[in-house]
Order: structure tokens, then C-alpha cells, then sequence
């Protein structure tokens, strides 16, 4: 592929070239064998993770921890500071000087929510990507760049204006035709690739052509489990892989750059094809100590509470898997109990070791479910 396949041409405009990507829609081959042995291992790890969704009760409420991890994460990449234990607190225990940091994240679960619960009465589609996006900078800094539509103006990457940037995307007037080739080739059953070899292509395509004012790396990876779930290679949307490229940073920009300079595609699909790998291996790493773990807790549960306590704290239990930053008044709410209950179970729960304590306070305090929290973090 990498001798046949071109990138795209540079095109002057008024004082500066931006770069044209040339049209995706087209079929694709490739000489690097090792693709070949990336996508199968790729391909066993997928299968056993969607084997793991399949076997923890109540997948839902872990995939919200997934969503949350996903959203801090991308974010992070743009240059958010929030932590993932922050982005599950309310706003009010967040430091007002990291409350639009905090914005962005919850803003970003919402896209991400709204584009999965969308996908099951929508195909993948340019309109989704834009309803998405404009769920994404609604009410937050990005407000004021166009939410939902599509830039008519130049952007660029780097620098500080268009003389000194690192790159510059297509024109402004090209993007609505290189966005329908995009979509064409979404759905184009005459393109005979494996999908990982679509989607990362995809991938490329889109942070290239950069459509929007703002938010566009966010979109762009989350576009990536959009894809993975409607071509139904992932059955639950559990596999988010904004956090290798974060911990491989710099190679993620200089294989998306590599791709627009030397027209090697193939160096972008390995390391993206790596990412999906290492990322379904994590994900289904993760699942299994979460079964391990909820067994561990409700042993404790069990051997610690009173019975007419046991139901309640298993109840929790499941609740905190979906939220595991809790107030006294969340527990009360979750659980339908008073205050004074809810109180007690939460004591019960720091005894069993099940919660920390992070405030300190005698009052509002807030407890995590620490050891749950952990396997996202680490």
C-alpha cells in the first residue's frame, strides 16, 4: 500500500498551502504482512472481550466507569486537567478554577452517551457526528465555535497563526465534499477491507480533514467506538482507546503526520491496529478483576452486615460500580432510605474496607469505592 497510496496534494490559498487529503473511498491493499497478524490478534481480543461483557451482571453500570474513564482521558489529550476521581464528583466540591476543565469532561459523557443510545436507531452518518458534537461544546468554552456545524473558516494545528503552524487542513469550501467521501466510504460495501482497516483509516481521514472549530480529536476517537459497535464488532460499547494514544502520545501525532508527509499508511495502521489490540486486552484484563472484585466485596458484605443489612449494601454495591464517588445524600437517594441509614451502611462500608475517606470533614463527607476506582487509574 505504501508505494500505491497518496496521502494528498498541498493547495495554495491566500498566503498559505493547506493540505487536500485525497478521497478514501476507494479499495486498499497492503504489503506489510505484519498487518495481517496485528488485525487477527486484534480480532481474538475483541471476541474475548465481548466473550467478558457477556458475563458480568449489570455490564451497564461498569460501562458508565468506561465512558467516564474515556471522557477524562480525550479530554486530557486537549490539555484538561480533570481527574477521573474529579470527574465524578458534583460541581460544587470541584475547585472553581478547574470548573470549566470539569465542563468539558461531563460534557464529553453526555456526547458519548447521547451518540451510543442514537446509534441504535441511526446508522453512522456525518449527522450524527454533528449532533454529537454539538452535544459536546454546548454550554461550555467551545460554545462559541460552531457546535454541530461544520467550520467555514481555515483552521489549523500548531502555532501560533497559519505562518508558523505544524499543519494546516483542507480549506474550508473542500470539507462538506471530503466529509461525504468519508461517509461514502463508511458504507461502501465494494471497499473490500477488514473493518479495523476501515476504521483506522477513517480515523485518519477525519482528524485530517479536522471539520470542526473545536473538539475534533474528541470526536475523532469517539468516532472510532461508533464504528466499532455499528459494524457489530463490539456488542457493548466497552472498548475506548483514547488511553494509548495519550500514553503514546507523540507517536500518535507523528503517525497521523508520517501518513499527510511520506504517504505510509501502513506505520499509522500498526500502531493504530496495536492500539485496539492492547486496548481490548486491557478492557477485558479489567473485566475479569471487576467479577473477581464484586465477588471479594460481597463476601465482605456478607460476612460483615447484618442481614437486613446485606440486601441494602449488595444494592449499593451495584449502584457504586456505575458511581463510585458517593455523598451520604447519593446513598440515600440510591437506595431510598433515610439519612440516618444511609449514613450508617456508608460507616458500615469504610469498616469493611470497602470505602475510603477522602474529605475528612465531619460533615459532607464523600467516599470512594477505592480499590473499584483503582482499576480504572492504573
Amino acid at each position: 500500500m505504501a508505494d500505491k497510496y497518496k496521502a494528498g496534494t498541498h493547495k495554495q490559498n491566500d498566503g498559505y498551502k493547506s493540505f487536500q487529503p485525497s478521497s478514501v473511498n476507494i479499495t486498499f491493499d497492503w504489503v506489510d504482512k505484519r498487518i495481517n497478524l496485528l488485525l487477527a490478534d486484534a480480532m481474538r481480543y475483541i471476541g474475548e472481550l465481548n466473550a467478558f461483557s457477556k458475563l458480568v451482571p449489570d455490564v451497564d453500570f461498569f460501562i458508565k466507569m468506561h465512558i467516564a474513564k474515556e471522557a477524562t482521558v480525550s479530554s486530557k489529550i486537549e490539555g484538561t486537567k480533570t481527574r477521573l476521581d474529579e470527574a465524578l464528583l458534583p460541581v460544587l466540591e470541584i475547585d472553581p478554577e478547574k470548573r470549566n476543565d470539569w465542563e468539558d469532561v461531563q460534557n464529553y459523557v453526555k456526547a458519548i452517551n447521547y451518540s451510543i443510545s442514537e446509534l441504535e436507531k441511526l446508522p453512522l452518518s456525518m449527522r450524527l457526528v454533528r449532533d454529537t458534537h454539538k452535544v459536546l461544546l454546548s454550554s461550555v468554552r467551545g460554545y462559541t465555535k460552531l457546535p454541530g456545524e461544520v467550520r467555514r473558516s481555515q483552521n489549523w494545528i500548531g502555532g501560533a497563526n497559519l505562518k508558523d503552524a505544524v499543519f494546516i487542513p483542507p480549506y474550508h469550501k473542500d470539507v462538506t465534499d471530503m466529509l461525504s467521501d468519508l461517509e461514502r466510504f463508511w458504507h461502501n460495501k465494494d471497499v473490500n477491507v477488514p473493518d479495523l482497516i476501515r476504521i483506522g483509516i477513517s480515523h485518519y481521514q477525519f482528524e485530517t480533514i479536522h471539520p470542526f472549530l473545536d473538539g475534533n480529536g474528541r470526536i475523532g476517537r469517539l468516532l472510532i467506538v461508533l464504528h466499532l459497535v455499528s459494524l457489530g464488532i463490539l456488542q457493548r460499547p466497552t472498548l475506548y482507546i483514547s488511553d494509548f494514544f495519550e500514553k503514546h502520545r507523540t507517536q500518535y501525532y507523528d503517525a497521523l503526520s508520517r501518513v499527510r508527509e511520506t504517504n505510509d499508511i501502513e506505520h499509522w495502521l500498526r500502531f493504530f491496529i496495536t492500539g485496539v489490540l492492547e486496548t481490548a486486552k486491557n478492557a477485558r484484563e479489567t473485566l475479569e478483576k471487576i467479577i473477581d472484585l464484586r465477588r471479594k466485596y460481597e463476601t465482605s458484605i456478607e460476612k460483615g452486615m447484618g442481614i437486613k443489612r446485606q440486601k441494602l449494601g449488595k444494592e449499593l454495591l451495584k449502584h457504586l460500580f456505575s458511581q463510585p464517588v458517593v455523598t451520604i445524600r447519593d446513598i440515600e437517594a440510591m437506595l431510598s432510605v433515610t439519612f440516618p441509614t444511609a449514613s450508617a451502611i456508608a460507616e458500615n462500608f469504610e469498616k469493611l474496607g470497602l470505602f475510603t475517606e477522602k474529605t475528612g470533614r465531619r460533615k459532607d463527607r464523600i467516599f470512594y469505592l477505592k480499590e473499584y476506582l483503582d482499576l480504572f487509574t492504573k
